[in-house]
């Protein structure tokens, strides 16, 4: 069984067990979150498709942590100008563990 769900504006197939790092929630470390968008599930062969969602359908996770991910450089030059900047980004992220997929 595995489902395809929307968060943070990107999509992620998942299954009961997986471990995944999205765009950081407002959900407290240790405690469960639930997705309820949810844009397809599959089981045993039966697919079901939403539009755009599936009705009552649910991912359910366990937020493990919050924490940063790698720092990305933006450089920036013009050749013969004497123009030059950088800029850095670190992304908040949240590990989850999927617990369930109901629907």
């Amino acid at each position: 069984m595995y489902a395809v769900i929307e968060t943070g504006g990107k999509q992620y197939r998942v299954a009961p067990g997986d471990t995944i790092e999205i765009e950081r929630l407002e959900t407290e470390a240790g405690k469960p979150h639930t997705f309820n968008r949810v844009l397809l599930v599959a089981d045993e062969g039966k697919v079901a498709v939403g539009a755009p969602t599936v009705a009552n359908a649910t991912v359910i996770g366990d937020v493990k942590e919050h924490f940063r991910g790698e720092k990305v450089l933006a450089f920036k030059m013009k050749r013969r100008k004497g123009y030059h900047r950088s800029t850095g980004h670190r992304q908040e992220l949240t590990r989850v563990k999927i617990t369930d997929i109901k629907g």
